[in-house]
């Protein structure tokens, strides 16, 4: 039988030559045995790997063969580099990268329970919702939060907000009513804008029948420019700071006296005038803490006042008052000071 030539330039995994051995055992012949499809027996490894004899001749055929296949050159295992890792092969070219398994990653599915817990939030508008404390919102929903237009109501207070809500908080325009204890009906207690469930920009506070006030709010408290109607008649207007006149205001007395000038904490505090228009006098000076420590005092529309002093100031002889009157008052800031 004529055999085919081998290449000298291919490897081939063949295994050296043994002594012919006339009474091979079996365990000197390694076999995988299978059963098929139809239980015929299934012999042999792998494609591609040449199979094991104790007849060296037919060890030879089976190497001479396996030459000849293609598939039979590339080795069995990769090579192997300097290191302990294995290097994987490039390929040869695109027919062969064409042909290479391609590994990809499943995407990992979500439990069912978070998919039921996306559809059973409340989004849009709803009808009323009870809470557990017996609270009531009615109004629309974004992700199981209060978002868009709505009413709240609270049980245990009794206090009714209508207005605009974001992610759960009270934010934009509302306005905000409690029950009179006297009348049972509800009243108006905050009409105005809201950031972060706290009273924030422009808006109307009512503490009472006749006392309210009108401007600028910070984290619920009073801050900036605002007009405050007191029920005894006054009225402030001018700049505040942590719910109390700071800064440069006007407090006008419901007899018509008023006092023009610095605020601090809620008190005079600083320069500032004030017209005693019912007597008819100008006093202008320095205040601390609402007492005026230092300052001059002249008539000023005492002809029209309704109750006029009944001398009118006389005049000041000094040759320079105003001098000494600049000369205590640094004496007396220097005091502050110290």
């Amino acid at each position: 039988m004529h055999q085919p030539a081998l290449d000298l330039h291919r490897p081939v995994d063949v295994l050296p030559r043994m002594p012919k051995d006339p009474h091979p055992s079996p365990r000197a012949v390694p076999r995988m045995h299978g059963r098929g499809r139809k239980g015929r027996a299934l012999r042999g490894g792998f494609a591609g790997a040449p199979r094991y004899h104790s007849d060296p001749g037919r060890s030879r055929d089976a190497g001479a063969r396996a030459a000849e296949r293609p598939e039979a050159a590339t080795p069995l295992h990769p090579p192997r580099d300097s290191g302990s890792r294995l290097r994987p092969s490039a390929p040869s070219g695109p027919a062969e990268a064409a042909n290479m398994a391609v590994s990809k990653c499943l995407k990992k599915s979500e439990p069912l329970w978070k998919e039921w817990e996306k559809k059973a939030r409340k989004n849009g508008p709803r009808r009323q919702d009870y809470a557990v404390n017996g609270d009531c919102y009615l109004g629309e929903w974004k992700d199981d939060m209060k978002h868009g237009k709505g009413t709240q109501i609270w049980k245990k207070k009794g206090a009714i907000y209508e207005g605009d809500w974001k992610f759960g908080k009270r934010d934009g325009y509302g306005i905000l009513s409690l029950p009179d204890q006297e009348t049972g009906k509800y009243r108006k207690v905050y009409s105005g804008w809201w950031k972060g469930d706290k009273k924030s920009g422009y808006g109307i506070q009512f503490f009472g029948p006749k006392e309210y006030y009108e401007g600028e709010w910070c984290g619920n408290q009073r801050s900036g420019w605002g007009r405050m109607y007191y029920s005894n008649g006054n009225i402030y207007e001018g700049q505040w700071r942590n719910d109390k006149p700071d800064g440069e205001g006007m407090l006008r007395l419901k007899n018509g006296n008023r006092y023009e000038g610095y605020w601090q904490r809620g008190l005079k505090n600083g320069s500032g005038r004030f017209f005693h228009l019912d007597h008819g006098q100008l006093f202008e000076g320095f205040w601390v803490d609402n007492v005026a420590k230092c300052g001059t005092m002249i008539d000023f529309g005492r002809d029209e006042a309704p109750e006029p002093t009944q001398f009118p100031i006389p005049e000041i002889k000094l040759l320079d008052p105003d001098s000494i009157l600049e000369e205590a008052l640094a004496t007396f800031k220097k005091t502050q000071e110290d």
